[in-house]
């Protein structure tokens, strides 16, 4: 399921969420405080508690769209928050949070008329992080 939901995303455009009435995303700001702050630290700079313990240093993820040229890459962020993939080193001392992954699903609109179910606190937190970025995107890619 895992390496299926994530050749999905890999073949997708787009980025946008649509949710129904009923569905509530979760807040991403929050759910980075309990499973991310504590390595990346509360502003996402990568001075958390326990950075100190890891072999490499958190990495800013504030810079994430200034590193991309200011691009900001929805679905690779989504990709490496979700563990799918760990072929960017280094990330060996990067959990797998499934608290992230568990949980409602809504739909993704792809970008190109094709939606996919994704996780929603995978969505809020790759939302969360876009809104901490500095200097903001200039632009999107899927």
């Amino acid at each position: 399921m895992k390496g299926h939901f994530f050749s999905i995303l890999v073949c997708i455009v787009g980025g946008a969420v649509q949710t129904t009435a009923d569905e509530v995303p979760a807040d991403g700001g929050m759910l980075f405080e309990k499973h991310c702050a504590r390595c990346h630290g509360t502003d996402g700079t990568g001075n958390g508690n326990a950075s100190g313990n890891l072999n490499t240093r958190p990495p800013d993820l504030t810079k994430i769209a200034a590193r991309r040229d200011g691009v900001w890459p929805m679905l690779e962020v989504m990709s490496i928050v979700d563990g799918y993939t760990k072929q960017t080193t280094p990330r060996e001392e990067m959990p797998l949070i499934s608290a992230l992954t568990d949980g409602p699903v809504v739909e993704f609109d792809t970008g190109n008329g094709l939606f996919t179910e994704v996780p929603a606190r995978l969505i809020a937190v790759a939302n969360y992080l876009e809104s901490i970025q500095s200097p903001k995107p200039e632009r999107y890619v899927p």
